[in-house]
C-alpha cells in the first residue's frame, strides 16, 4: 500500500520540480486611451455603478419590515 501512495505522490510531484512549461504574459500596454472619457461619461458610469451596488442594499433595507412580517406569518 504504501508503494502504492509512494507512486502517486510521485506522479503529482514530478510536474512541481519540473517547473510549468507554460510562460505567461501579461498584455500591459502603456500608450494613452484611444479615445478619452469626458464628465458626462464619468458621471453616468459612476451613477449607474453606485445604483447597481448601492441599489439593491437600499431596497431590503426600506423593507426590512415587510420581510420580519413575512418570516413571522410562515412560522405561525
Amino acid at each position: 500500500m504504501s508503494g502504492l501512495l509512494r507512486g502517486i505522490a510521485r506522479i503529482r510531484t514530478v510536474p512541481v520540480l519540473r517547473g510549468s512549461t507554460v510562460t505567461q504574459r501579461a498584455n500591459i500596454v502603456t500608450r494613452p486611451a484611444k479615445d478619452k472619457f469626458g464628465p458626462a461619461e464619468t458621471i453616468i458610469g459612476l451613477t449607474v455603478f453606485s445604483f447597481t451596488i448601492l441599489g439593491p442594499s437600499g431596497w431590503v433595507l426600506a423593507n426590512l419590515e415587510n420581510y420580519k412580517k413575512k418570516g413571522t406569518a410562515e412560522s405561525e
